[in-house]
């Protein structure tokens, strides 16, 4: 009667065992986390999900096919960089594990495009007040320069 216990304990064991990494193979994607959830026109976002042992690819409209790539804790991570031409608003992503059939989707949000951090370079001309100093200094100066002139011959010419 023992052995028989035995037998199925062993037997109810095994079948946990073994039926326990084929459901953790089809759990599939989970906990989709985006950095940033609002992402301007040409940007990267970084996309983090649960699930994927084995890595796996994330699409949208958005961004080109990026792939998974597992870290050290088991988690999946991918950078994607959006489309420059992007229309502004909301997208969906699709995550799907390399292991399973299962897809699982997040929204996020395209913002427009922002240009540049370079500075005004040039694209502010002077303003009225600018030009009326810049005009004073110019003429002080060639006054100035004038004055000069003109007293250094004065004195060149009492020398002789």
């Amino acid at each position: 009667m023992r052995s028989r216990a035995l037998a199925v304990a062993a037997a109810a064991c095994a079948a946990v065992g073994l039926s326990a990494p084929l459901a953790v193979a089809d759990n599939g994607p989970t906990n989709i986390r985006l950095n940033p959830s609002s992402v301007h026109q040409g940007s990267t976002m970084t996309i983090k999900v649960d699930g994927c042992r084995n890595g796996g690819t994330v699409t949208s409209n958005a961004f080109p096919r990026t792939h998974l790539s597992v870290n050290r804790d088991g988690r999946s991570t991918a950078v994607a960089r959006i489309y420059n031409d992007a229309t502004p608003g909301r997208y969906n992503l699709a995550v799907r594990c390399n292991d399973s059939s299962r897809v699982a989707t997040e929204r996020f949000t395209v913002l427009a495009g922002r240009g540049t951090s370079g500075g005004l370079g040039g694209s502010f001309g002077p303003s009225s007040t600018e030009m009326a100093l810049g005009s004073g200094l110019v003429a002080t100066a060639a006054l100035g320069g004038a004055v000069f002139i003109a007293r250094r011959r004065r004195m060149d010419s009492g020398k002789a």
